[in-house]
């Protein structure tokens, strides 16, 4: 059984930055791409990173390009996403999930598994 477990997330001024973590288990981590979603209120859920199975090649929304930044430690099974110069509009529950693939991949249905999110809250 394939378990993601998001933290990292809370409360942080315009201008600051947060870590968000991903740690999974119940599969063979280094063989698929992981990405980062978020939703926030009355918002469909959107993409925000991914990066492919060896780490070697990441892709952003151009929303974040520049200031959000994925990463994979395949050895402890857990996948990043640094996020600086944070803005209000950032506000949302993230979510890390396992792609289909080991490819880098932005859609949603190109991912199996989703973690249960975690709360960013940037206030101005």
């Amino acid at each position: 059984q394939v378990q993601l477990v998001e933290s990292g997330g809370g409360l942080v001024q315009a201008g600051g930055s947060l870590r968000l973590s991903c740690a999974a288990s119940g599969r063979t981590f280094s063989s698929y791409a992981m990405g980062w979603f978020r939703q926030a209120p009355g918002k469909e859920r959107e993409f925000v990173a991914c990066i492919n199975r060896n780490g070697g090649a990441t892709y952003y929304a151009d929303s974040v390009k520049g200031r959000f930044t994925i990463s994979r430690d395949n050895a402890k099974n857990t996948v990043y996403l640094q996020m600086n110069s944070l803005k209000p509009e950032d506000t949302a529950v993230y979510y890390c999930a396992t792609g289909k693939y080991g490819g880098l991949v932005y859609r949603t249905n190109d991912y199996d598994y989703w973690g249960q999110g975690t709360q960013v809250t940037v206030s101005s």
